[in-house]
């Protein structure tokens, strides 16, 4: 089952990319396996008290992004691994973490406390398919 979810209503983000990130994140860490049947929208929304419609926004986009997938009458399930990433993707993901090492290195974080950070990502996350990049 699912782990809790906790939405920060303060946050400026809308609640649906919130959950959609902490159930990405369940993805990617391996908390959530594939095939892994997730909450429905309705028993999720219970649980979060968050309107249905909401939820339901949150596992539509996931499913678009091949996080998730439904099969009819059964609910929403965890996909497996791709095992080639859309270059389209890829190359968003590496604009975005060139940013991120970028701020960090003008904010002065030491090089190696950078690698460190990226080394520890990767330890800590879940096979993806052997995707060499």
């Amino acid at each position: 089952m699912i782990p809790i979810i906790a939405i920060d209503l303060r946050n400026p983000k809308p609640i649906y990319e919130q959950i959609k990130d902490k159930i990405k994140q369940l993805i990617i860490f391996g908390a959530l396996k594939p095939d892994e049947k997730l909450p429905s929208v309705r028993e999720l929304a219970q649980t979060t008290s968050i309107n249905p419609n909401t939820i339901q926004k949150a596992y539509k986009d996931l499913e678009s992004d091949g996080f998730i997938y439904t099969v009819s009458g059964r609910g929403n399930f965890v996909a497996p691994s791709p095992k080639k990433a859309d270059s389209k993707r890829l190359e968003e993901l590496y604009a975005t973490l060139r940013a991120t090492v970028g701020e960090l290195s003008y904010l002065g974080v030491p090089e190696k406390n950078i690698t460190e950070v990226v080394q520890n990502t990767i330890s800590n996350s879940r096979p993806q398919g052997g995707n060499k990049v």
